[in-house]
């Protein structure tokens, strides 16, 4: 979708350089927009950013599952270029661990056929369900990824679509995931196995839509990749492909004014600049945009509005650097040793603290040689957690304690003695370095309420050029679906700036 009007190209500024922002001024520049991205930090990348010590690990900030490989690559091809053109992927095998018990451990293998072994060891006859339950998900993964996450929710008609209204009771849209799961698995293994994606949705499973068996797709049937280098070599390939089509970026770069003139942005003001644009995308956190840059009269919702959305968990991170291999640990191994539902209700229903928390490690030293000194291993340890809740050094520590005694026992090493680099991450942090609303990590929960035309839109309905990006509108939560939300918002300020030309000739 060019630019119809050729005597004038329409400047454009990003805020935010996360994956819906890069996304955005890709595609924006593609189509020959004069591109500036904005980013408050240092380093590209949002949530995405990676640390780098002077003793040399590398450590991912944020995410670390690549799945839905096929959302990367075509981001990719829309720029004649391909993922391997910029980082190599590796299919991990196994995909991931699920610790039960000390002795308690399924591996979730590669291979499909070995997977059906596993589920048949644990409850006979699960196989058979279990391509039952994933072909339902491929078909939920199909229309989903190809249909339902491209729509912008600005209308209902956007639904007048022929697949989705022959799905829409395939897809299951008001279905409990957790019931969903019920009819196919009585085992509590399995049952947690399918149940954990939607943890970090943003509800429980009982409260999720079943259509969120596509994560289960994604996951056991499409595989789980490790890009070599980590998610900055994604980030950097993204950044590298927005400016070869002219997209230029700028650090430590905060926006803190918009400039406006009756129902248009004319300009930003920043830490160091005051520059006018034609269009605005905010891929930064959409409530502090609200909020800070637009204030109340130009904001589409208000406080109470926000007070009443239910957001994904934050979370307590711990990036670790140890001078020795830990033997039994993969790449992701997840501990479910303790209840789910319990952390569960403690993050959702009765915000707090976990009594007993479930956790997650990931050790791409394991897979990558590069994110480590040689012997040493990288560990990237996360605590699923409530958000807005209070944070301090006192808790970080207790909760270190809690999960490195766990850690331990079940790896037989003593962890903490050989700890040569130590750094915590958490609600406080979030909310200093991405502005994020009540600290939160993931953006806003995948409940039904808060699904497709429901979630916060990404059009402002008071200023004309100004769209939203990111986790907290459409589609939602998650790498993939930010990077598409970038491209969705890209697409709407393009018809907006042809339906204006339009006009005016």
């Amino acid at each position: 979708m060019p630019i119809k009007n050729n005597y004038q190209t329409p400047k454009i500024a990003i805020i935010g350089s996360g994956f819906a922002g890069i996304s955005a001024a890709a595609y924006l520049a593609k189509n020959g927009y004069e591109v500036d991205v904005y980013e408050k930090n240092a380093t590209i990348g949002g949530r995405a950013r990676q640390l780098e010590t002077d003793n040399g690990y590398v450590f991912d900030m944020g995410p670390s599952w690549y799945w839905m490989p096929d959302v990367f690559e075509k981001f990719f091809n829309d720029f004649g270029y391909k993922a391997k053109d910029f980082y190599e992927l590796e299919l991990l095998d196994p995909g991931f661990s699920v610790v039960y018990g000390q002795n308690e451990v399924m591996d979730i293998p590669a291979d499909f056929k070995a997977l059906c072994d596993t589920f048949d060891a644990i409850e006979p006859g699960s196989a058979v369900k279990l391509k039952q339950f994933l072909e339902e998900a491929a078909y939920k993964y199909k229309i989903g990824i190809e249909k339902l996450v491209y729509k912008p929710g600005l209308s209902l008609l956007e639904f007048a679509d022929p697949d989705l209204i022959k799905g829409v009771f395939k897809l299951q849209v008001f279905t409990s995931f957790s019931s969903h799961v019920k009819k196919y698995f009585k085992n509590p293994k399995l049952i947690a196995l399918m149940e954990f994606p939607v943890l970090f949705l943003g509800a429980t499973p009982e409260d999720t839509p079943a259509l969120y068996s596509l994560m289960n797709y994604a996951g056991l049937k499409l595989g789980t990749w490790y890009p070599k280098g980590g998610f900055g070599k994604v980030i950097l390939a993204m950044k590298t492909v927005a400016e070869k089509n002219g997209a230029k970026f700028y650090l430590n770069e905060s926006v803190s004014e918009l400039k406006i003139e009756g129902k248009r942005i004319k300009g930003l003001i920043s830490s160091t600049k005051k520059k006018e644009y034609d269009g605005i995308i905010a891929a930064a956190d959409y409530h502090h945009v609200e909020e800070k840059l637009l204030g109340d009269n130009y904001r589409n919702y208000g406080e109470k509005y926000w007070n009443k959305r239910i957001l994904a968990p934050s979370c307590l991170i711990f990036y670790l650097g140890v001078k020795r291999k830990t033997e039994r640990l993969g790449h992701h191994t997840l501990f479910f040793d303790e209840n789910l539902k319990q952390h569960a209700i403690e993050i959702y229903k009765e915000p707090q603290w976990p009594t007993k928390p479930l956790f997650y490690v990931c050790c791409p030293s394991k897979t990558d040689t590069t994110v480590a000194p040689e012997g040493h291993e990288n560990l990237f340890v996360l605590m699923p957690l409530a958000t807005n809740v209070v944070d301090n050094d006192i808790l970080r520590e207790k909760y270190f304690a809690i999960i490195m005694d766990r850690l331990e026992n079940y790896t037989g090493v003593q962890i903490r003695k050989y700890i040569d680099y130590k750094s915590s991450y958490c609600v406080n942090d979030f909310v200093t370095d991405y502005n994020a609303y009540k600290g939160n990590a993931y953006g806003l929960a995948n409940t039904l309420m808060q699904t497709a035309n429901l979630k916060p839109s990404l059009k402002n309905n008071k200023i004309k050029n100004i769209f939203y990006a990111g986790q907290l509108t459409v589609p939602g939560p998650g790498v993939p679906p930010s990077i598409i939300s970038g491209h969705v918002a890209a697409i709407q300020l393009i018809k907006y700036f042809n339906e204006t030309y339009e006009r005016n000739i």
